[in-house]
């Protein structure tokens, strides 16, 4: 069964796991289906971003729905609409573990950075270069190790292509060291694992996330269905809001750019890859900022932009809506303190640095997200029907 009981409350949500092509880890969804049928009438799909495992899923999925289930008032009100209320929760699971906790000196670490960014005897020996290096000079980076980088740059599978320039290892490398937290020659390989995770959520979504939702929405025609993601996460939420009818998508701090909804994109032809997701969420779309969230205000775009500022206006080319919400398109702004009226179909960016601020190691405050603010803000969410 995958059936997880939540601390506090007798209350329950799935965990349904996929793997990195997609395709679900044994056949969990179909306990979702069949729930889906028993007269829900909204179903939430909670999706976790990248560098988390099956026990970090389980955590954060924990946190957010008992965080959901305390504010009280508002699941009374719920509860007193139309209808009534009779959720379905489903936190979904995706291998995104980007950046491990092996020892960098192991050759468990070698091997696993290899792996992730597709495996084979060429690229397992490109990165123990790398960490050889880095481990004799971890400030200077040698021809050998540029040559490294160029080749896994080169022969790495499935690289996107879109929101980022082109990848230069050297130049990476100078811009990290301005900052004590990004520095050493490891971290351009931080950044392709970075980019290898940001692909994958967005086919997840296509595939694997799609097809349950797909399955939900068929088993359930009336139920509301409301997308919650969280980092690359919000990557692959969005993704499914393009495939399958949502009520609601709410993205919290998301790794993914800022000109995603954008009708034109900044000094290039065409729009931004999710515009075509505006006009098909009937429900308001939340976007959280935070000016604490260094993983993405710091990290997201020195791996977007290979170490170049690019001001457009006031915004960069090459940042997250998590740092500057959604640009490009009209959306409101508010405070999470009193974020106003939610218009149904439209954009929100929600600045929440004064409850996302607590500072974790190099990410800032990118996980600090379950706080009884967002709980209640995703609750009016549910309540603008």
């Amino acid at each position: 069964m995958s059936r997880e009981s939540v601390p506090g409350h007798d209350i329950s949500y799935h965990l349904v796991c996929f793997d990195e092509t997609g395709d679900e880890r044994g056949r969990d969804s179909a306990d979702v289906v069949s729930d889906a049928r028993a007269g829900v009438t909204d179903v939430f799909f909670f999706i976790h971003g990248w560098n988390g495992d099956v026990p970090a899923a389980r955590r954060q999925y924990g946190q957010w729905v008992r965080t959901m289930a305390d504010c009280r008032a508002e699941r009374a009100v719920a509860h007193r609409l139309p209808g009534g209320f009779t959720p379905l929760l489903v936190g979904l699971h995706w291998p995104s573990k980007a950046w491990g906790d092996e020892d960098v000196r192991s050759e468990e670490f070698v091997k696993a950075q290899a792996l992730r960014l597709g495996g084979g005897a060429g690229r397992t020996a490109a990165v123990r270069t790398i960490v050889q290096a880095a481990q004799r000079h971890p400030c200077r980076m040698s021809a050998a190790v540029k040559e490294a980088y160029d080749y896994l740059e080169s022969s790495v599978p499935d690289l996107p292509g879109e929101d980022r320039m082109a990848f230069d290892a050297e130049q990476l490398y100078r811009a990290c060291l301005e900052d004590p937290a990004l520095g050493g020659i490891l971290s351009p390989l931080r950044i392709l694992t970075f980019w290898k995770m940001k692909r994958r959520a967005r086919v997840f979504g296509e595939s694997g996330a799609a097809r349950i939702a797909r399955d939900v929405a068929q088993a359930a025609p009336a139920a509301r269905i409301h997308l919650v993601g969280h980092s690359f996460g919000c990557i692959t939420a969005t993704a499914v809001a393009n495939v399958v009818p949502a009520a609601s998508l709410t993205l919290v701090q998301g790794a993914m750019s800022l000109w995603s909804f954008a009708e034109r994109l900044p000094g290039e032809p065409g729009s931004g890859h999710f515009r075509g997701v505006l006009g098909r969420v009937p429900g308001p779309i939340i976007v959280t900022t935070s000016r604490h969230d260094h993983a993405i205000g710091r990290f997201y775009p020195l791996a977007a932009r290979s170490g170049r500022q690019v001001d457009l206006d006031e915004y960069p080319k090459y940042g997250a809506i998590g740092s500057h919400g959604v640009q490009g398109t009209y959306a409101h702004g508010h405070q999470v303190g009193s974020p106003g009226d939610l218009v149904r179909g439209q954009v929100h960016n929600v600045d929440c640095s004064s409850v996302i601020r607590r500072i974790d190691g190099i990410a800032g405050a990118h996980n600090d997200i379950c706080h009884p603010e967002l709980a209640r803000l995703l609750w009016r969410v549910v309540l603008s029907r």
